[in-house]
């Protein structure tokens, strides 16, 4: 007999162990296998029982440069070919705009990061030669100094202080602060992403990082691209589209990709762990943020059940995938397997990520905790910050 569905009694000794009360768990026993492929890049969780499919980081590398490329594309062309008071201009600029950023995403969180750590190319020196191209290109920190930052945010006894990158994204540049009301650090949130002096200060800040570094020929590079991709487009008469098309998603739009991801990627825990230091705050620091949310218990044969279930679909195929598209691209999602294991299993991080919780991550005092849905996360994260003192970023 053809199966459609993975079998119920393993899927249910499963949730009794480290999977116990996950929505993925729940996803395959109630939907088709032939859904699960997609459901476990949509959620970055596998089902039970699945598979690895590691893939090269050279394929994170074509996907980036082929969403980039692609989104630049379909972006010119609905600005040149299609009428603006159409719905088709609106879409496929939309579409075009919304891949551009998320190869950007890959390109910051994937590419550049990991070249930080050695492990995309085989040696360190071309990992440090795409490296520093990408920072020129895309106004990233100069990757030699971000290099140096990120090891720092990588050590127990740095992370939460002034040497943290963290700690500076958050405080020096969203300027939120510990001790106030979780409400009032979402209306402050709202407010930034809105807020044209917000994203000049953001953007003055990566050009300084990137075009005033201290190596003359990398900001020469970086001067030299973005100096021909504007003046070349004035002379063409296509500046405009050179602005949408490519400026738009690499200021405006990315920046605030960054600002919702690494407002989930770490989360204030008491002070005395944060003053404990060592592998007790790693684990508390960092929490998996997964996409999604548990599916409906009734089954779609009754009328209730249908509406629960178009609901969740419509919620999974709207909200989570653009989630996951535009801020937790990538490994994003396992942010904290990366933390605990840095360097390790990247490529496929959804199940080594979940191989080591079941595992119980062995060397660590406390297991995997995750959230569901980025928007929750953050409010976690929020309501941690709430309590904290008010002096913890002093």
């Amino acid at each position: 007999m053809h199966i459609t569905r993975l079998d119920i009694e393993s899927v249910t000794r499963l949730a009794e162990g480290p999977t116990r009360n996950d929505p993925r768990v729940e996803m395959a026993a109630r939907l088709p296998r032939a859904l699960q492929p997609f459901l476990t890049w949509l959620t970055a969780k596998p089902a039970p029982g699945e598979p690895a499919a590691p893939r090269p980081p050279s394929a994170y590398v074509r996907q980036a440069v082929l969403l980039v490329l692609g989104g630049c594309a379909a972006s010119a062309l609905a600005m040149a070919m299609l009428p603006l008071s159409s719905v088709e201009f609106w879409v496929v600029l939309c579409g075009g705009l919304l891949a551009t950023s998320s190869g950007l995403g890959l390109f910051q969180v994937v590419i550049f990061h990991h070249c930080s750590h050695g492990t995309v190319f085989s040696t360190r020196e071309r990992n440090r030669m795409v490296g520093r191209w990408v920072s020129a290109v895309l106004l990233f920190k100069h990757f030699d100094a971000y290099q140096r930052e990120h090891m720092l945010h990588h050590n127990a006894n740095k992370l939460f202080t002034d040497d943290d990158e963290f700690t500076d994204f958050v405080v020096g540049i969203c300027d939120l602060r510990t001790a106030l009301d979780r409400r009032a650090l979402w209306r402050k949130l709202l407010v930034l992403l809105v807020s044209p002096w917000f994203h000049l200060r953001f953007m003055s800040k990566r050009i300084q990082g990137s075009l005033m570094s201290k190596e003359y020929r990398h900001n020469l590079i970086g001067v030299g691209v973005w100096g021909t991709l504007l003046v070349g487009g004035a002379l063409l008469h296509i500046l405009p589209i050179v602005l949408v098309a490519w400026v738009l998603p690499v200021t405006v739009l990315l920046q605030i990709a960054t600002v919702f991801r690494i407002l989930c990627e770490h989360r204030l825990p008491p002070v005395e762990i944060i003053e404990q230091r060592g592998k007790q705050l790693v684990c508390e620091a960092t929490a998996g943020v997964f996409p999604g949310t548990r599916p409906p218990r009734l089954r779609a044969s009754s009328m209730g059940g249908m509406l629960a279930w178009s609901a969740w679909w419509a919620n999974m195929l709207t909200v989570q995938m653009f989630v996951r598209i535009f801020v937790l691209v990538g490994d994003a999602p396992c942010h904290d397997f990366h933390h605990r294991r840095p360097g390790k299993r990247w490529t496929d991080y959804t199940h080594a990520r979940q191989s080591d919780l079941d595992a119980g991550c062995p060397g660590f005092p406390v297991n995997y905790v995750e959230t569901w849905g980025l928007f929750r996360a953050i409010d976690q994260n929020f309501a941690a910050m709430a309590i904290a003192p008010a002096d913890l970023f002093d």
